[in-house]
């Protein structure tokens, strides 16, 4: 059966998704390799060979989501012409990224609060190429006339912050309001709210109605 295990592809996808979910309630230091192995259906000299240690396990979980997030934001096919086009469809890729993996905002949070020892990877690897593809949208949206003239750090921190933190701070605010903000009615309008915003916030007023 071990032997079995070992040779099924889907094995290492269980190890990791229980592992995200032990290592987002819990932190690197507080999960436990036996309640993730017992998680994902397997013993935890399964786990070892697969990722050899829980940091390494850690650091599997956080490439694996970061890679699912260049993958939901960067398109794969032609790349709109418009930078208007182009925000949308960055700022809506990002948006149902982390509508589909809740545990991505808790886990960087994290690891910016508590760890820190994965943080330089990701900001080389991962965090500043996008922030800087999301600037460059905004710069050329500025420079060809769609976007008006802002500041496209002050305006990336803006969009950024309004997205992560409207996650973040979904379970509390839905206690407030008396509704799931996180079921997929809530979540699609929150979505065009977003996009609204941006509109109005970056348009200039002629091209607002369109």
């Amino acid at each position: 059966m071990a032997r079995k295990e070992a040779q099924n592809p889907e094995t290492p996808q269980r190890i990791l998704a229980a592992a995200e979910a032990s290592f987002a309630a819990s932190g690197l230091a507080g999960a436990r390799t036996e309640r993730i192995a017992s998680r994902a259906g397997v013993n935890k000299a399964l786990l070892y060979y697969y990722f050899g240690s829980k940091r390494n396990l850690y650091r599997a979980v956080l490439r694996h989501l970061l890679e699912e997030l260049r993958r939901a934001i960067v398109p794969s096919g032609a790349t709109p012409r418009s930078a208007r086009e182009r925000l949308e469809a960055f700022v809506g890729g990002y948006f149902d990224f982390l509508a589909s993996h809740p545990n991505y905002p808790r886990l960087i949070q994290r690891e910016v609060m508590e760890s820190q020892s994965e943080l330089g990877w990701i900001l080389r690897d991962y965090q500043r190429p996008l922030l800087r593809a999301f600037i460059a949208i905004l710069e050329a949206g500025v420079r060809e006339r769609e976007f008006r003239r802002i500041d496209p750090e002050q305006a990336s921190l803006s969009v950024f912050g309004a997205m992560v933190s409207y996650f973040a701070a979904a379970p509390l605010w839905s206690r407030f309001l008396g509704r799931d903000l996180l079921r997929p009615a809530a979540l699609e309008a929150r979505r065009r709210a977003l996009l609204d915003f941006l509109s109005y916030g970056l348009l200039p007023p002629s091209k607002r109605a369109s």
